[in-house]
């Protein structure tokens, strides 16, 4: 479950690799139900998420290992849960999402610092997915600004 199906293992960039592994999940459980039970199961696998990393790491003897993307599944699918299933809303989400993740602007990087454990690990990509989410709210409103 920490690699998502073994997505976390893919070199390079793992937690890439990881957050493309969540996509088709999204857009199953957004297509088939509604784009709000992303949010329920993103709640679900966020405490299954702390119990994988803590085992994973504890496996491996370290803290927030690059193999552990369930994460970046728990934060993207936050992120999309905002958006249609389309393939545009999705790569705009991933994008988004990617980006914030790896820049860890305050308090993301403060958080995975400082937390330890897998509540460290699951909770600074929450953060990221706040600031993702942020900024498709953002590009929408001035895109409908745009051409009000």
């Amino acid at each position: 479950m920490a690699t998502w199906f073994g997505s976390g293992l893919l070199r390079p960039m793992p937690g890439t690799w990881g957050t493309a592994a969540a996509l088709p999940f999204a857009w199953a459980i957004a297509s088939f139900s509604a784009p709000v039970w992303l949010f329920a199961a993103a709640a679900i696998l966020f405490p299954i998420g702390i119990w994988a990393a803590n085992r994973y790491d504890a496996m491996k003897q370290a803290h927030d290992s690059s193999e552990i993307v369930v994460d970046e599944v728990v934060g993207v699918w936050l992120v999309l849960a905002l958006v249609p299933p389309d393939w545009l809303h999705y790569l705009a989400g991933f994008l988004l999402f990617r980006v914030f993740d790896i820049a860890k602007p305050w308090p993301v990087g403060w958080v995975d610092r400082r937390l330890a454990g897998g509540l460290g690990v699951m909770a600074d990509d929450v953060l990221a997915a706040l600031y993702a989410m942020a900024g498709i709210y953002g590009i929408g409103w001035l895109i409908a600004w745009s051409t009000a």
